[in-house]
């Protein structure tokens, strides 16, 4: 079983989140619900659960405010929130889970599932990765954290050639012909990469712009990569990087 704890200022998402969890997770055993951050320290110190769902937006003390009192303990960390891009950003680039408020059953199920994978090998850096973020929102950071089956994996962003979708999971081609199997969409992982040099050139894949050797003409075309792979341009795609490759061409 899972030991968990909720923090929500809204005492109608706390009951809404735990009749989810009853029905659908039953590997999570809620230890307690709080409805303010000095709730929830005390507790929190006290019970040290393994999971918390952490409410981002509420009075007095945010959910920022109140987990960098407590970074120092070992716990998984589920976001739920409504809609802050600056917020969400950041925790996407930590790897952490969020949730979008109203929670999504479907949704919630695969965020705890993704706690049992990561209890078996956690990374505490996560946090430390987030608070960087949050600090430092412009700052580009030369490696980001990749969620796996096994954990996560630390990568270098410029190691990367280019990410092709295998339905929920993400294949990352990096240089020396490694590859990092990633359990996010691609859509989360271009999320991810959206300050970097990365487009999107299908349905299926993005690529490294810095890593492009060559393109080819043809109804959409294809990329061919500094590994030497080829990666199809989508139609509807192909003025937009075509205006990527040549920024000064009128």
């Amino acid at each position: 079983m899972i030991d968990a704890i909720i923090v929500d200022d809204e005492p109608y998402c706390t009951e809404a989140l735990a009749i989810l969890l009853q029905r659908y997770c039953p590997q999570v055993s809620l230890k307690g619900s709080y409805h303010s951050a000095s709730e929830a320290l005390g507790a929190i110190r006290e019970q040290k659960p393994q999971l918390l769902f952490l409410d981002i937006e509420m009075p007095r003390t945010n959910g920022f405010e109140l987990l960098e009192k407590i970074k120092d303990l070992p716990f998984e960390l589920i976001f739920t929130t409504s809609y802050d891009q600056y917020a969400i950003k950041a925790i996407r680039f930590s790897a952490l889970d969020y949730l979008l408020k109203p929670i999504d059953r479907e949704e919630l199920v695969r965020s705890v599932q993704k706690v049992e994978q990561r209890l078996r090998s956690p990374l505490p850096q996560q946090i430390d990765l987030l608070f960087q973020k949050l600090q430092s929102p412009a700052q580009l950071f030369t490696r980001i954290a990749i969620p796996t089956m096994e954990g996560l994996q630390m990568v270098a962003v410029d190691s990367i050639i280019h990410c092709t979708s295998d339905s929920n999971y993400t294949i990352l081609s990096l240089k020396d012909r490694q590859r990092v199997v990633a359990s996010r969409t691609l859509k989360e992982i271009e999320e991810l990469l959206e300050d970097y040099s990365f487009a999107r050139v299908h349905h299926s894949s993005v690529v490294n712009l810095n890593e492009i050797n060559k393109y080819v003409k043809g109804e959409g075309g294809y990329l061919v990569m500094s590994d030497g792979s080829s990666v199809n341009v989508s139609r509807s795609r192909k003025e937009g990087l075509l205006k990527k490759l040549q920024p000064n061409k009128p």
